[in-house]
């Protein structure tokens, strides 16, 4: 895809983050994984996010990244991939042209590694990425890579290909500057934890869309609850927020790391050999799947 064409899927509906697939010695389950890709390709979600957050990139060596980025590729039919991309500016660079090799459609760029960086070290960073592939990138703004306005147009006058902003600090105010200053220049997506709890909020700060963690497990539901979103419908994403959402976000807060491992043990739920979670996360307790998989029974496939 060009950058036009990515930056126009993500624009065109709910969006997704497959998790990781492990096998028992934690080293990448590619046949697991493809089933599982196959199976979210086949709902309505126009991209896919290989190596993402929920797909434990922060836990992935840069060697494996391209690997999964293929797998999804050949798994995902028609839905278009974006790869998960970071660390320092020298491996994402490296990391950036690999994955484009392996067929990915865009990239996410996220947060750079551990350290705090002033607006011309992190504009410098964006556009080194940008330049150094010809699909389209998305810059992911949370922790410690959050970029200010001035910094955000000038590399949008800078990069014809970045094409696209993904929010995770919450900041209502920040992003509807954002959008009413950078207007149709980005396509915006939502990405706090649990985007669905932020979904209305975000699309009256002018966002697109955002991307679904629960999708790997519930799609049918996610889908249901986007759909009531965008047509205003507001009783039916209360009801959906109160039976399934909120109690899911009880299971989620109750330890650290359980935004990913949460969604994963889902994964493991709906039948699909995802495995457990690398270190530096955890899995939920035998009591705490119990309670997700009572929350999720009446969306079993």
């Amino acid at each position: 895809m060009t950058p036009q064409e990515i930056k126009a899927a993500l624009g065109a509906g709910l969006l997704s983050f497959p998790v990781t697939h492990f096998d028992a010695e934690r080293k990448f389950n590619s046949e697991s994984y493809r089933r599982h890709v196959e199976w979210l390709s086949g709902f309505d979600a126009p991209v896919l996010f290989a190596a993402g957050g929920t797909g434990e990139f922060f836990s992935l060596s840069p060697q494996e990244i391209p690997g999964i980025v293929s797998a999804a590729k050949e798994a995902a039919g028609k839905t278009a991939i974006v790869s998960g991309c970071g660390f320092g500016t020298e491996i994402g660079v490296e990391l950036a042209r690999a994955v484009e090799k392996a067929g990915a459609d865009g990239i996410l760029l996220l947060p750079h590694y551990l350290i705090d960086a002033p607006q011309e070290g992190l504009f410098v960073h964006v556009r080194e990425i940008c330049r150094s592939v010809g699909i389209g990138v998305m810059v992911y703004n949370r922790d410690n890579s959050v970029l200010a306005i001035d910094t955000l147009k000038r590399l949008c006058d800078e990069c014809p290909n970045l094409i696209g902003f993904k929010d995770g600090t919450g900041d209502i105010g920040l992003i509807r500057q954002i959008t009413a200053t950078m207007g149709d220049r980005l396509t915006y997506l939502g990405g706090m934890p649990t985007a669905e709890l932020f979904a209305e909020a975000y699309l009256g700060a002018g966002f697109t869309t955002y991307s679904s963690a629960v999708f790997n497990f519930v799609p049918g539901l996610a889908v249901e609850f986007y759909s009531a979103l965008r047509a205003g419908n507001r009783a039916r994403c209360e009801e959906i927020l109160r039976d399934f959402f909120y109690p899911f976000m009880a299971i989620r807060n109750r330890r650290k790391g359980y935004a990913v491992a949460a969604i994963k043990a889902g994964v493991r739920l709906q039948g699909f050999g995802a495995g457990g979670v690398r270190p530096p996360l955890d899995d939920l307790t035998p009591q705490e799947e119990d309670m997700l998989a009572a929350l999720i029974a009446p969306w079993k496939r």
